[in-house]
């Protein structure tokens, strides 16, 4: 993965993943979509992601060759091989190209019982096959007043981290995602001064790591984020919103500036 050491300053990165929106047939007309805006991120030194789901991988691979962007993968097992029925492998998923495994949502957790141990072993896993783990972190208590609410985040979201610091080696690049659970899907992002609160504190739990260490906001993010948010976060986690390539080619431009 493209990127500046853990001493120099942090490249942008931005990206998307698609969930379970699109077909495969829409996966690929995206993907050539974004493989035709992907030069202006590249030129701007900032690193862009595409999470398809899994059937979508090989072709949307071979769909973004040439390009600069990267492709990720929506989850994976924490073993490398065996009866796990319905699984995907770290290992395989790198023999297919995969340069960044999504780990740790909040639907994951929801709706499959995922826990802070899961994500990370899953997390350490990826890191043991070559592959940068993204975690999602993020929580889900919303605060009614701001000091406070800044106070119930990051008490919420250091389990989550130290549970990933303690599991991936010192030196592995992690992608941290903070995405608020109660402002994802939310008709607008979570609050600027918030977010830029919970996550320099966050990266202060992963201070003094020999490890590239980069995190993004996600919760509705979109065109006119990122401006709010850049003394805490080094890019964003598109959703919905990027559904729209041209709104993807918005962000860009405005993370260039």
């Amino acid at each position: 993965m493209s990127s500046t050491s853990a001493v120099g300053p942090r490249r942008k990165i931005v990206g998307t993943s698609l969930k379970m929106y699109f077909d495969l047939n829409k996966t690929l007309t995206y993907a050539a979509d974004l493989a035709d805006i992907s030069t202006h991120a590249s030129t701007n030194n900032i690193d862009l992601f595409i999470i398809p789901d899994f059937v979508s991988l090989l072709p949307v691979k071979d769909a973004l060759k040439g390009t600069e962007v990267q492709l990720g993968a929506q989850d994976a097992f924490w073993e490398d091989a065996g009866a796990f029925t319905g699984e995907v492998s770290c290992k395989t998923l790198k023999q297919a190209g995969v340069s960044i495994v999504e780990l740790g949502h909040a639907e994951r957790r929801r709706l499959f019982g995922e826990t802070d141990a899961t994500a990370a072993k899953k997390a350490a896993a990826a890191c043991r096959n070559g592959l940068v783990p993204l975690v999602c972190i993020g929580e889900k208590t919303h605060g009614k007043i701001a000091s406070q609410a800044v106070g119930m985040a990051i008490e919420e979201c250091r389990p989550q981290v130290m549970s990933l610091l303690q599991a991936i080696p010192d030196d592995a690049e992690l992608i941290l995602a903070y995405e608020p659970v109660w402002a994802i899907g939310a008709a607008e992002p979570a609050d600027p001064d918030h977010v830029v609160a919970v996550t320099q504190q966050i990266r202060k739990m992963a201070e003094g790591r020999k490890g590239l260490t980069r995190i993004l906001y996600g919760g509705s993010a979109g065109p006119g984020t990122y401006d709010r948010l850049r003394e805490g976060v080094d890019g964003l986690f598109l959703g919905r919103f990027a559904h729209d390539v041209k709104n993807l080619e918005q962000v860009i431009k405005e993370m260039s500036d």
